[in-house]
């Protein structure tokens, strides 16, 4: 009866749709007065998916390329918003070199669930992007 309890607790959660935490959904980046927003990006990632998408928040526009990203945003991206018809392109390497992925529309909310390579993952290891919708 021990192992039930924590069995059911963990298919429970998994059994919820839409878990996205405090991250916006893609459908809510909108930009009414000005250029189209692409993604959203933020500092703070956390175990509980309802402490996503804290901390700082960077918006990035419709065609925005930045091979170097600012220092203050190198390698600190750890959760992220990408607009419906957008696709968000990021590099472990500024100058875009290194690893690559691509993120497509949706909420992403824990780039620790995000494999880069065999022993990494995406959270803290963005330096440089590419964003661009249809």
């Amino acid at each position: 009866m021990s192992l039930l309890c924590p069995l059911l607790l963990a298919l429970a959660l998994v059994a919820i749709p839409g878990v996205r935490g405090a991250c916006p959904a893609a459908a809510d980046l909108k930009n009414p007065e000005g250029p189209r927003i692409c993604a959203k990006v933020y500092d703070k990632s956390d175990p509980y998916y309802e402490n996503c998408c804290q901390g700082a928040e960077l918006t990035i526009e419709s065609d925005t390329d930045l091979p170097f990203l600012p220092s203050d945003w190198r390698n600190i991206i750890s959760s992220v918003v990408v607009a419906p018809r957008c696709e968000l392109t990021v590099w472990s390497r500024k100058g875009k070199g290194g690893k690559t992925r691509k993120f497509k529309s949706g909420t992403y909310p824990r780039l620790e669930e995000y494999r880069r390579g065999i022993f990494g993952h995406w959270s803290n290891a963005i330096a440089s992007i590419y964003c661009r919708c249809n």
